[in-house]
């Protein structure tokens, strides 16, 4: 059985998104790079932007913050946070399957900082009797902060006014649960608040999230532990948000960790795909591109054993295991 993982939100902090000047840029680029092609149908030119235009130029990595998709190929929905991607997750399901046909929707939560749970007020499936979410967390006041941000005067819709049916479970960090065909397992992380990992096991095939975490190599024991939680993973959805000497200067115990932190993480733990996730909101489509090829050469440079396939989550990702 194949499983998916898909991207509807990957930035942190805030979303962003595309100003006037960025557009103009990547078209500027892009009609210098087609100088002297023959692309004189909207076919050749789609053909041209796919397989010749750096996907830094001709596409986005995107501005929605955290939310991401596990999709086994069955009925319930599984989402890891419920950032202002949500919203887009919930169009589509709207899109595909029609508002009237019930829904189930799992939802794991990472931590309560605002950027992870904003989208839900704006999640379509909320307001439609007839569809379950449940909302799973570690944190005590899971509930209530789902509640309070929409709360006047913040929200024009109170949390009582929505149609679905929707519960809170809470979860014990290091206990294995069944959960709609995925053993879970939660972790506690490095971060203002208390942020929690997942650890997903389905078919034989293990799935990580880690974000809002601050990995730190300078301490044996978070090491270990990390590379425990992370162990022989097919992917890890990993907090890349600062660069190394960002996190470990200014922004360091800031909650965040670095490419070059989630590198070493995963050849350690023998994990086979690492995928930067949780993008500084300040980092263009440049930026971010740069990121990936500096991770890119740092993991080939440092390698000592199989490789480590590396991807920069975007907006719109989808992965097959």
């Amino acid at each position: 059985m194949a499983l998916w993982v898909t991207f509807w939100g990957t930035r942190g902090s805030i979303p962003v998104s595309l100003d006037s000047a960025s557009i103009r840029d990547k078209l500027a680029h892009a009609i210098v790079a087609a100088s002297g092609k023959r692309l004189d149908t909207q076919e050749k030119a789609r053909a041209w932007v796919d397989s010749e235009l750096d996907f830094a130029v001709s596409h986005t990595f995107g501005g929605n913050s955290a939310c991401v998709q596990l999709d086994a190929g069955d009925d319930e929905h599984v989402l890891c946070d419920l950032g202002s991607g949500v919203r887009a997750f919930g169009n589509h399901v709207f899109t595909r399957d029609g508002p009237a046909k019930p829904n189930v929707f799992h939802v794991f939560q990472s931590h309560l900082h605002w950027d992870h749970i904003m989208g839900f007020p704006f999640f379509p499936p909320a307001y439609v009797p007839g569809n379950r979410i449940r909302i799973y967390g570690c944190h005590a006041n899971l509930e209530e902060a789902l509640r309070r941000q929409q709360d006047p005067p913040s929200f024009p819709v109170p949390f009582d006014r929505l149609g679905a049916s929707i519960e809170f479970v809470t979860l014990q960090p290091g206990r294995s649960y069944e959960i709609a065909g995925w053993s879970v397992t939660a972790k506690l992380q490095s971060h203002s608040g208390d942020s929690y990992g997942y650890r997903f096991v389905r078919d034989g095939r293990i799935i990580v999230y880690s974000t809002d975490s601050e990995h730190r190599l300078d301490v044996p024991d978070a090491v270990e532990g990390a590379a425990t939680f992370f162990a022989d993973a097919d992917l890890v959805i990993f907090d890349a948000m600062y660069s190394l000497a960002e996190a470990v200067s200014v922004k360091e115990d800031w909650g965040h960790s670095s490419n070059v932190v989630g590198v070493e993480l995963c050849q350690l733990a023998n994990v086979k795909h690492l995928v930067l996730f949780h993008h500084e909101p300040a980092n263009n489509d440049e930026r971010i591109a740069q990121i990936w090829r500096e991770t890119l050469r740092y993991e080939e440079i440092s390698r000592t054993g199989e490789a480590l396939r590396i991807s920069v989550a975007y907006d719109g990702l989808e992965i097959e295991l």
